[in-house]
């Protein structure tokens, strides 16, 4: 197995120690929506009992949500720590055996993975890991490599917009002092553990740009904006009753495909399907 690079062993390390408690409660409190929609998502199109490689498997809720599905699971993070916890997560729940292999490696380099031998990969974060568009469609290759013709890509991205909503919303007095690097985020989306603590080191992209990452190698099904109007407010969705839950869920995935909705949103997802 390839060693991991530099800039890898950096995000290994900011998963393994700064990131790691966030990582675990995310999408529980402050990312209820973005969870809710994806997994309607993987629910709509991946078959049951397909063979899924998970690259960055974060804190395992995705995991689960594919092993009660009956998919049967190889998993990869450059972090040991998030892979351990995913899969303790997985032995808890009783569902360990869904498990095929456990691997520490980059998504830029697969070699233990077999040609065509996946039906599905979700590539939920090291696409925003990845500073070097070199490097983005490496990952891209190695995902048409291993999927079977026809097979699902689910991939996501951060829209570098939203770091600037936040940023004047936390931040308003200091548009001065971070006008330089805005600028820059502007020209190349590439983020910096100083601005984007909790990120790390990291690319935001554009729906446009995220959109063509894949165009040769896939036939897009759908690119959606996860969170649409509710972006800076998925913390009220945890409290809503199941029917108040599901009309709102129906709304942003009804406003989530369209260009607006894309634009005010904190994450894209991209569901194609490898191209014979």
């Amino acid at each position: 197995m390839k060693e991991l690079n530099k800039n890898e062993e950096t995000v290994a390390r900011h998963y393994d120690s700064v990131a790691f408690e966030y990582e675990q409660q995310r999408l529980a409190m402050s990312a209820s929506v973005e969870f809710a929609i994806t997994v309607r998502y993987l629910q709509r199109y991946l078959p049951a009992s397909a063979r899924v490689v998970e690259l960055g498997v974060g804190s395992g809720q995705y995991t689960e949500v594919l092993a009660q599905k009956g998919c049967w699971l190889h998993l990869v993070d450059v972090s040991e720590r998030l892979l351990d916890s995913a899969v303790a997560r997985l032995e808890r729940a009783g569902m360990a055996s869904q498990i095929l292999d456990s691997q520490r490696a980059s998504a830029t380099h697969l070699p233990h993975l077999q040609t065509e031998s996946s039906d599905a990969v979700l590539c939920l974060g090291p696409l925003y890991h990845l500073c070097s568009l070199a490097d983005r469609k490496l990952v891209v290759r190695e995902v048409a490599r291993i999927l079977k013709p026809g097979g699902w890509l689910y991939a996501a991205g951060i829209n570098r917009f939203a770091y600037l909503r936040d940023t004047f919303r936390q931040h308003p007095q200091q548009g001065v002092e971070r006008w330089r690097f805005c600028t820059q985020l502007l020209r190349d989306g590439n983020t910096d553990s100083e601005h984007t603590p909790l990120l790390g080191p990291g690319h935001l992209t554009t729906s446009e740009e995220f959109g063509d990452l894949f165009r040769d190698s896939f036939d897009e099904e759908i690119l959606v904006g996860l969170e649409s109007f509710t972006a800076g407010s998925q913390e009220i969705f945890s409290s809503l009753s199941t029917e108040n839950a599901d009309a709102w869920l129906d709304l942003v995935e009804q406003t989530g495909k369209t260009r607006d909705g894309l634009g005010i949103s904190d994450h894209f997802l991209y569901i194609g399907r490898k191209r014979a």
